[in-house]
């Protein structure tokens, strides 16, 4: 029986009668004294085919189904078509604006393991159906419709929670480059502050020691700009690394005004307190959440302004050893005093960067090193601290 529905797709792309005659799918076979194969099928295709390819499958052809009408079914092969576009332009938005379309679902590692499981899946159904690796309109129009709902997704993301939590935008990690301190990175990212003067973000833990030995010199920088409380010492984890590294926990530090000045910083900080090695604090805005989601690939984790940034411990925990916990209370009382006086072996290793912080912060404030003397004289800084912090704003172009 021939299949006239097979008849009908070849000749839709173009077949000459006698090479569809030959198509052993089509199952026609010529009477000799029909003449000519292709004439032959032709003729019978106008007296009986074209009725029945417009009415339905022939007995013979009811048995496959068109290709057309297999691809238009979401088989494995079209699905894959989908989602590697999908998720494809949604990665590569994450990536490029990990704040605010990557806040929800970071481009790193998680959308960049979904289009990896999203290929893996494309390949093994063109390996797997032979027909499925033909290019066909119906295969570019899903291609087509996987950027067009990568987009909207990614668009969408970024567009709400931008509007409803006013997320910043930030560029991707690569942005940014080495300035200054040791450690301290820049970028093309907008000014963060609060009531007119800039944020200062610690993002740590209690439990770590690299955030414990690191506390000290946001302790002190913050100091120089108005009076902190709401702080206690403490220590680090004993089953950690560097057990017992004596800290200034700042979970619940604010900065208020000092020899009639305002505090000339914001301090906004995300600090776990638990004591459970490994856990990490939840942050309270969006703005947090953005440079965390962005830049914090360990902890402790600063930011100055939103425009200058430090992962990693700004202070070597193995340096304040000789005062950990072993020695109970007076090894942390001993670097609390050491610190706030800029006296004693513990200030010599929390210095550097506690005059760093505060020259980006001056910095941030418009200040430079020719007119930071004002700054020192409002907040009474030492001139050791002077000093330092205009050679350091110096060295900064500023």
């Amino acid at each position: 029986m021939v299949d006239w529905d097979r008849v009908q797709e070849l000749r839709s792309k173009g077949w000459d009668w006698a090479d569809i005659a030959e198509d052993p799918k089509v199952d026609f076979h010529a009477d000799a004294s029909a003449g000519a194969p292709g004439r032959a099928l032709r003729a019978l295709y106008h007296r009986t085919g074209r009725r029945a390819a417009q009415t339905g499958p022939t007995e013979g052809s009811a048995k496959r189904p068109r290709k057309e009408e297999t691809e238009r079914k979401w088989t494995l092969t079209r699905i894959g078509y989908l989602l590697v576009p999908t998720v494809g332009i949604w990665a590569l938005v994450a990536f490029v604006a990990p704040s605010p379309v990557g806040i929800l679902v970071p481009a790193v590692p998680y959308l960049g393991l979904v289009l990896a499981a999203a290929a893996v899946l494309l390949i093994y159904a063109l390996w797997r159906h032979t027909e499925g690796r033909r290019w066909t309109p119906i295969y570019r129009g899903t291609v087509i419709g996987g950027v067009v709902l990568g987009l909207v997704v990614a668009g969408g993301i970024g567009l709400g929670y931008s509007l409803a939590f006013g997320c910043p935008y930030l560029p991707p990690a690569s942005s940014l480059s080495t300035n200054g301190g040791s450690g301290w990175q820049t970028g093309p990212l907008a000014a963060w502050q609060d009531s007119g003067v800039p944020v200062v973000f610690f993002y740590g833990a209690t439990w770590c020691p690299y955030c414990s030995a690191s506390s000290w010199a946001i302790w002190k920088a913050l100091n120089g700009y108005g009076t902190v409380s709401g702080n206690y010492t403490s220590h680090s984890s004993l089953t950690d690394v560097y057990p017992g590294t004596p800290e200034m926990v700042l979970a619940s530090a604010s900065v208020s005004s000092k020899n009639g000045h305002g505090p000339g910083v914001n301090f906004q900080v995300a600090e776990d307190t638990s004591g459970v090695d490994g856990s990490y604090p939840a942050t309270a805005t969006c703005y947090q959440q953005a440079y965390v989601t962005a830049y914090a690939s360990g902890i402790p984790f600063v930011v100055i302004n939103g425009q200058v940034i430090h992962v990693g411990t700004l202070v070597d925990p193995a340096n304040l050893a000789p005062w950990n916990n072993a020695n109970g209370t007076a090894g942390e009382n001993t670097v609390r005093t050491s610190v706030a006086s800029e006296s004693g072996q513990p200030w010599t290793y929390v210095q550097g960067q506690a005059w760093w912080m505060m020259a980006y912060i001056a910095k941030a404030s418009g200040y430079t090193s020719s007119t930071v003397g004002t700054l020192a004289n409002d907040y009474s800084w030492s001139k050791s601290t002077q000093a330092n912090v205009t050679a350091d704003l110096a060295s900064l172009g500023s």
